[in-house]
């Protein structure tokens, strides 16, 4: 009678080991994922080459955003994307080796609505290209200010529509007066919320001084025209 208790129970342990060992194998895949992803952000690289621009392309081959090439990376190795173009450098850390990707595709479609960005410093000056509404000139996003059109003192908000891009120069004259009390500035463009127009002008902006994204950016078409 007690033989046949521990065989049953040597029977139970052994058939107890079997599931937990396929439980551990899912769970050491998945956290192999979870570590490659962990190698991905700590490993030690170029920081330029982790901070590149990459271009997101949807299933459809539409070009749809730009991100930094750490989250592109993740992306890849997560399954949700894959490289069309490589920027050359490659990423070495403890469990993987992976070329950086220049242009990454979403392996399923997404739609992706038609909707302003967050109105922001950083999204202003990209609208505005980094040029001073008034005078033209071109600075860096730390030397620009934000001007409002429409003075703060004088009921101006802090809208798409009233807010530019403005060198220190231009912010200093104008101070808090209206424009059309001041003849001698006038602002080069109406300013408007972002639109699709506007966010693939600044991908071909970001993206001229790289040959592998002209593809997905209609370059050739318009050169060729």
């Amino acid at each position: 009678m007690q033989s046949g208790m521990h065989t049953g129970k040597a029977r139970k342990q052994r058939g107890s080991g079997k599931h937990h060992h396929g439980h551990s194998s899912g769970a050491a895949h998945g956290a192999a994922r979870l570590t490659t992803e962990l190698d991905v952000r700590t490993a030690v690289v170029r920081p330029q080459a982790m901070q590149t621009p990459v271009l997101v392309l949807n299933a459809s081959y539409e070009p749809i955003n730009i991100c930094g090439a750490k989250r592109a990376l993740v992306l890849v190795l997560k399954g949700v994307a894959r490289t069309e173009e490589e920027q050359g450098a490659i990423l070495h850390a403890a469990r993987v080796r992976v070329a950086m990707p220049s242009v990454i595709r979403l392996l399923e479609y997404r739609r992706i609505p038609h909707q302003t960005r967050a109105l922001s410093r950083k999204n202003i000056l990209l609208r505005d290209r980094n040029c001073c509404q008034y005078c033209q000139v071109v600075l860096t996003a730390g030397e620009l200010t934000l001007d409002h059109v429409i003075p703060r003192s004088r009921g101006g908000l802090s809208t798409w529509e009233n807010l530019v891009a403005c060198c220190p120069s231009c912010n200093r004259r104008k101070g808090n007066q209206m424009l059309h009390e001041l003849t001698e500035m006038k602002l080069l463009r109406e300013p408007k919320p972002f639109s699709l127009h506007t966010s693939r002008h600044i991908m071909r902006m970001i993206g001229s001084a790289d040959p592998s994204w002209r593809r997905y950016l209609y370059f050739e078409s318009g050169e060729a025209a």
